[in-house]
Parts: C-alpha cells; structure tokens; sequence
C-alpha cells in the first residue's frame, strides 16, 4: 500500500491534469464523411476545385430565389416562433403588459396655476387689464373686468372686453380708442391675470374634488390636480365636462397621447370634469414598439385600429389572440391581414410573434483568410460550397484543419458536462464505508473531487465541429445561422503535453515517431508511458492509441497511467472525462 502523502498526492496529480483534458476534449465534436470535395493547397482555390474570390460574395449565386419551402418540422437551422423586442428596448419582457397606455400622464406632480394666459384665452368677468392711451389724449386704467364684461376707461368711457381672445386686445381697444379720437393717439393694453376658477373634478380619480385654477388651463391641468385618472379603474377615452348639468364636450386622451391633439375649453367657476369608468382592456405584447393595455372604445376595437395603436416590429408575421367568449376560453392564431379584420373584446391578448423560418443564414470565417470575415448565403448552403468563395493563401492556411465553431453543440456539451458531474456528486455524496479508515479516505477524496467539480463546471465548450476526415476532405454539413469556420494558419510545430518531464512545442519533422517526440519534451513522467498516448488534429480531431506520428499543428498528451489499487473515485473521475468527451461527438 502506499504512504498517506502518496496516496494523497496521486489523486491530487490527477484531478489537476483532468481539468485541463476535460476542457480539450470537451470542445470536439465529429460530422459524417461522405464522399467530398479534397481541399487541395492550390494558389487562389478551396474545396471543389473553384476559384477564390475577395469580392463579397453574391447572395444571388449562394441562394435559389425561387426554391420551395422544404416541407415537415423546422430543424436546428431554421427559425422557429420567436419574439424579438424593439431595438431601443432590449431587455423588455415580452410577457403581457401590466401597465395602462396613458397612466403615465399623471406621473408628474400637479402644476401650479398659471397668470399669464395663452393668446387664445378669451377675457371674462375678474379678468385684470391694464389700457394706457396716449397723444390727442392720455388716460390709463388698471382694473377688473366687470359683471356687464366692461372695462371703463377715463374720457373714453367703456370698453367691451368680456369675450375677447387675449391676443386681440390691444386690436379691439385700439379700435374702440380710435373711433372717438382718430388722429394722434397711441394705446397699449394688456391682460395682466385672470381670475381663478374652481373646477370640480370626479369620477374615478384618485383625488376627488373642488380644484382652483385659471380658466385657459388645459383638463389635463385640472385632472392631474385630482391626482390623474386612477388607472385600475378610470377611463382614458370617456371623459366629460359639464356646465349647469349639460355635457358642453367629451375628451378622449388617445389623440392627445399619439398625435398630440387636445381640444381647448375655457372652463368657468362651477364646471364639473368626470371620468368615467374604465373600458373594456386589450393587451398588447411580443414583437411590438408599444407593450401596453389599450382601453376599447365600447365593447369591441377593431383589429386595424388596434394595430395602429401597438405598432408591430417589421419582423412580427403572425398574431396569438387570447381570451374568453360567452364564458369559455377563446385562442386564435393569425396573420395580421386578418387581425385587420377581426374585432376584439374585453381582456384579450394579443401576442406578436414572429413565425417564418429566414431565408439565410450568416456565419463568419476567421483564421488565415483574405476575403470578407462575415458570409450570408442560402440556408441549405453546405461547407464545402461556401468555401469556394473564401479566398486563402495556400502558403499559410492549413486548407485540410477546417473546421467550424456552432453555438448550439457548445450548449449541448455544456449540459452534458454539467449532468455528467451532477451524477459524480451524487455518487461521491451517498457512498457509504464499510469502515472508519475507508470513511477517512473518502473524505479526503470527496474534498479532491469537489475542487475538481467547481473548476470543471467553469469549462466552457467551444463547440467545435469536425468537418473533415483524416485524408483532408471536406464534409458538405450543411451550415447554421451564427457558425463559425475557421481555417487553421499552416504551423511546423507539435506541441508535446501531459505526462513529460518537460512540455514544450517542438518542430516536426516527418521521420520521428511519438517516442522520438516524447523524447525530445524530457521523456515521460513517473505517470506517463507510450501506450497512453492522444493525439489531437489541428481539425480538432481526437485520435487515441495512435498508429502513426503527428502532422504539423498537431497536440501530443501524454495520459496518466493509473494503478488500480489508487482511489476508486480517482478511476472514476477519469471514467467520467470520458464519458463526457465522447457524449459530445457526432460519430460518423
């Protein structure tokens, strides 16, 4: 048996040297090889044979225009129902709006009354104005407009002034003036404040009650004096001013919050302003600018109304209505032509969503290139096709490595991992021991293995697809939206690993065999002989217990060889490294 230290140690060596192969092998993953194109080091050519370009490619070569929707069930590289939000509202949910559109008028504080009128308000009795002539004759006057709507003005006598717009003032004084006094004389008048004027205010709002204010005040003045329309409850579009108990005009809001449209009233002392109770709601979300519950104007919206107020994205297609008729639950699905026609009710939501599978795809080359970096071709391009329209430079691409990076294997991987080491701690957690020392020695090993799980689960796969056999031919996979190719730069380096006395990269040379590499990194280790040996391709390939020595760009590691005797859970990480590479492999 070995000693304590020993035996500590060894499974310490190995759990280190664990995470470093879990994160190499966790990134390959192999495509089928059927019989392909050879990518050939020639001047100016890729795969097939067909001349390099730096030109941005032409869609219309890549894509058939007029090819037929493929038939069945949508695969990993088509679109499938999506919901993307605004551009300038990224993170928005896209779950049914909570908020009224309008409630946000009443945010504010209320504001305080105004002296100076605009120059459409019409002058009434209490109104102060101030007249001043002068010339053939000079009198002035400050004061009131009386209860007769006059204004009396010294050697001139009254002046007619209830029912002028404060913007015509000094015009009709000024006629008044000159009538009497023709020649020589000058006037200026101006309307100095105005009288003010209790509104009441109810309904449902959330401060009933008398609210002072002048009298060319908006409703919206008064309204937010009343602490705005209580959005649960009140009406946005059904609002009503009455005088003597007679409505003299009804407010909707709507106009007001999309075009800016709000007609004016002069209010008088005594005027009354009521909400009236909240509409019927239709909700509005998904693929839409405005995420809001639209109040119906009685107890159905058109369909084309309601577009007009939520605003679809460009990219919205089809529309999911929810909601209840005569009792029971109502769903459709529908395009928005025929949403344009349809009439919705009370407490309906309607989701927007995108529902066409694109037409293209967009990947990215990196590595030794010299043409564009980003492609958009046909979404049942192959590899091999668009690499005839990548150009190279043979004297330093490594044409036969290609291989690409695919978000969607990198998540698969990542879960595999991820399950992988949640099974190793529910082993090592639940063992039992049969004795005290075996207690010990799990203990110690269930503190190795939960540092080798923390730093195992901060792997993150690159998603690495083999597209290429051990000849060098392309395999023509057909490409995803976001893949990334990658042409390997031509290196005349090996890089020596694992169990060597000295890692290191070393140049190739085409009659050294795997001993005469090892040799050349110190030989091997304590843990480390030739019969555990892997190498791994520039392509990302993985070949174990090789035949042959490496290529140029290859990785040689060396693998620890584990006594039998060691730690169970040792053998067991070991099994689970595995397990979890090849988990993550598309065998041929």
């Amino acid at each position: 048996m070995l000693p304590d230290h020993t035996r500590r140690r060894a499974p310490a060596r190995a759990l280190a040297l664990a995470a470093v192969l879990l994160a190499g092998l966790a990134g390959e993953a192999r495509a089928q090889f059927p019989s392909s194109p050879v990518l050939p080091a020639i001047p100016g050519r890729l795969a097939g044979g067909s001349a390099l370009s730096t030109a941005p490619v032409n869609t219309g070569q890549l894509a058939d225009q007029n090819q037929v929707e493929r038939q069945g069930t949508t695969t990993a590289a088509e679109a499938s129902v999506t919901v993307t939000g605004p551009l300038g509202e990224q993170g928005r949910r896209t779950s049914p709006s909570q908020t009224v559109f309008g409630a946000a008028l009443f945010t504010r504080p209320a504001p305080n009354a105004t002296d100076a009128p605009n120059p459409n308000y019409r002058i009434g009795v209490g109104d102060r104005v101030s007249v001043r002539v002068w010339g053939a004759v000079e009198a002035e006057t400050v004061g009131q407009v009386d209860a007769e709507g006059n204004l009396f003005l010294p050697s001139i006598g009254p002046l007619r002034l209830a029912g002028v717009t404060a913007g015509d003032l000094q015009r009709v004084v000024e006629a008044e003036v000159r009538r009497i006094y023709t020649q020589q004389v000058q006037v200026y008048a101006v309307l100095l404040s105005v009288n003010r004027v209790g509104v009441f205010v109810t309904g449902f709002v959330k401060s009933p009650g008398r609210h002072l204010g002048s009298p060319a005040e908006s409703v919206l003045d008064f309204l937010m004096r009343a602490g705005g329309v209580d959005p649960a409850r009140g009406s946005f579009r059904d609002i009503q001013i009455q005088r003597r108990g007679r409505t003299v005009q009804q407010i909707d809001l709507y106009p007001f919050l999309l075009t800016g449209r709000l007609p004016f009233h002069q209010f008088v002392e005594g005027d009354t302003i009521i909400v009236a109770r909240q509409g019927a709601l239709v909700s509005a979300d998904g693929a839409v600018r405005n995420n809001y519950l639209f109040e119906v104007p009685g107890r159905a919206m058109s369909g084309d109304e309601f577009i007009g107020l939520a605003s679809p994205l460009p990219s919205a297609t089809n529309v999911v209505v929810r909601g209840s008729r005569n009792g029971a639950p109502f769903s459709r699905y529908t395009t928005l032509a025929d949403l344009r026609r349809t009439a919705l009710q009370d407490q309906d939501v309607a989701s927007f969503i995108t529902d066409a599978p694109a037409q293209t795809v967009r990947v990215t080359i990196e590595g030794s290139r010299l043409g564009p970096s980003v492609l958009i071709a046909d979404r049942d391009i192959g590899l091999c096709q668009i690499l005839d329209h990548v150009a190279v430079d043979p004297r330093l691409a490594d044409t036969s490595s290609v291989f690409i990076l695919r978000p969607s294997i990198a998540a698969q991987q990542q879960r595999t991992i991820n399950e992988t080491l949640d099974r190793l701690e529910r082993q090592l957690f639940t063992a039992t021991s049969s004795t005290t020392g075996v207690a010990e020695i799990r203990s110690s090993e269930a503190q190795l293995v939960s540092t080798y799980i923390s730093r195992a689960r901060r792997v993150q796969p690159e998603g690495r697809l083999v597209t290429v056999d051990r000849q060098g031919r392309c395999t023509n996979t057909r490409l995803l939206d976001d893949d990334v190719i990658v042409i390997p730069e031509r290196t005349e380096t090996v890089l020596i690993a694992g169990e060597v006395n000295a890692p290191q990269a070393v140049l190739w040379a085409p009659n050294l065999t795997l001993q005469n590499y090892v040799d050349r990194a110190g030989g091997f280790s304590q843990r480390g002989n030739l019969r555990n040996i892997m190498i791994r391709r520039a392509s990302g390939e993985i070949v174990l217990n090789p035949t042959e020595g490496p290529r140029p760009g290859d990785e040689v590691l060396a693998l620890p060889v584990l006594d039998p005797k060691l730690f169970q859970v040792t053998r067991d990480v070991f099994q689970l490294i595995y397990q979890t590479a090849l988990s993550a492999r598309i065998f041929q």
